[in-house]
């Protein structure tokens, strides 16, 4: 079985997949010191990523 939660060292590596900027970290709900809801932020792109059942979704938003 597959342990379906992100780590929080994770974090450190991740980058924004728009402009490559840092991204912040805000936890809803961890166990075991794993993420299992959250979201990551990009302050400069103002683009919030969700991370919901431990997996983020990086998925740049459409393109207007």
């Amino acid at each position: 079985w597959y342990n379906q939660t992100m780590k929080k060292e994770l974090t450190d590596i991740l980058a924004c997949p728009v402009c490559k900027g840092k991204l912040e970290l805000t936890i809803t709900e961890e166990s075991d010191g794993e993420i299992n809801r959250g979201s990551l932020y990009c302050p400069k792109c103002g683009v919030c990523y969700p991370i919901e059942d431990g997996i983020p979704n990086l998925l740049p938003p459409p393109a207007d």
